[in-house]
């Protein structure tokens, strides 16, 4: 009676430690990556203007993600197209710790405002 007392004790305790790590694995698969989406979701929504160049910064520069993100940055290059008013945007995602460029997008944003004698075709 005793052996089968300590047999279940020791079962119940191991099912009560499996139980939780896959708890903490299933917490761990949720957490997203950051994403060159997310760069280019704020890009857009502040503004309808492009300059040409590379901006870079971190995540907490876009909003406060209380280092959620805190070992990515994000880097933004804007170049003129071959026609009136057209620019590509290339929206990346950079991996600090091994240097390795996590997510990518490149768009097209139009800006009437830009005058094609001003650049090169």
């Amino acid at each position: 009676m005793v052996a089968m007392a300590i047999f279940f004790i020791s079962v119940f305790a191991i099912l009560g430690l499996i139980s939780q790590l896959m708890s903490n694995a299933r917490a761990f698969q949720k957490k997203k990556g950051a994403d060159a989406g997310m760069v280019h979701a704020y890009w857009s929504s502040i503004t309808n203007r492009v300059t040409e160049g590379v901006e870079r910064g971190e995540f907490n520069d876009l909003a406060e993600f209380q280092d959620q993100y805190r070992d990515y940055s994000w880097e933004k290059d804007t170049m003129f197209y071959a026609t009136n008013g057209l620019w590509q945007v290339d929206y990346r995602v950079i991996n600090k710790r091994n240097g390795r460029v996590e997510s990518s997008v490149s768009t097209f944003f139009y800006d009437p405002n830009t005058q094609s004698s001003s650049f090169p075709p």
